[in-house]
């Protein structure tokens, strides 16, 4: 596939209804953390999945700076993501969203965590297709009903990001055609 085809394809079928179910799968799973959901309808150039593509789409537009890290760092993916949503591309530090496997997304220091009169103002990460996130923690907190599990990588890393609550990094973690989500909100604990 040339530049040009791949710079072209992969976009929405149907925007306004893809992008509408897409955006409510991903606030889904950001207000219920530890819940899993599927998310397609983007087709992005390699690395990228399904879900992680099907993500950029929606949460993306001009005016929201987007970092890719490591392996998402292509030529492909760059020119993809500037002509389906006009993002533009960042550092790490002026992020509002990073995607990248959870190693060429660290250190978290690296991003915004919001400031005490704007939390708001913070990174969201996307780990995509992560197989280092294999320890499964119980999840407690808003949106959860009693307890939720997940799988995460770096779990102390973690633990301490959602010490930080009202400021820190939301986390999406996408898969295949899977996606969930890991607000700042939510408190991690092992076992359980």
């Amino acid at each position: 596939m040339s530049v040009q085809t791949t710079q072209f394809s992969g976009g929405f079928q149907n925007a306004p209804t893809d992008s509408a179910h897409a955006f409510r799968a991903a606030m889904t799973v950001m207000a219920r953390p530890g819940e899993t959901r599927e998310l397609t309808g983007a087709q992005a150039p390699a690395p990228l999945s399904e879900a992680a593509a099907t993500l950029l789409l929606t949460l993306c537009d001009p005016e929201t700076g987007v970092h890719l890290a490591g392996g998402a760092n292509t030529a492909d993916v760059r020119q993809w993501l500037t002509f389906h949503t006009g993002a533009p591309l960042v550092s790490a530090s002026e992020a509002d969203f990073a995607i990248g496997t959870w190693a060429a997304l660290c250190p978290l220091s690296t991003y915004r965590i919001g400031t005490a009169e704007y939390p708001d103002r913070s990174a969201t990460l996307i780990v995509d297709g992560d197989a280092e996130a294999n320890s499964e923690v119980t999840l407690t907190g808003p949106g959860i009903k009693d307890a939720a599990h997940l799988s995460l990588p770096d779990i102390p890393t973690m633990q301490a990001n959602a010490q930080l609550y009202p400021l820190g990094i939301d986390f999406f973690f996408t898969n295949g055609t899977q996606v969930a989500a890991l607000p700042r909100s939510t408190q991690i604990s092992v076992g359980g």
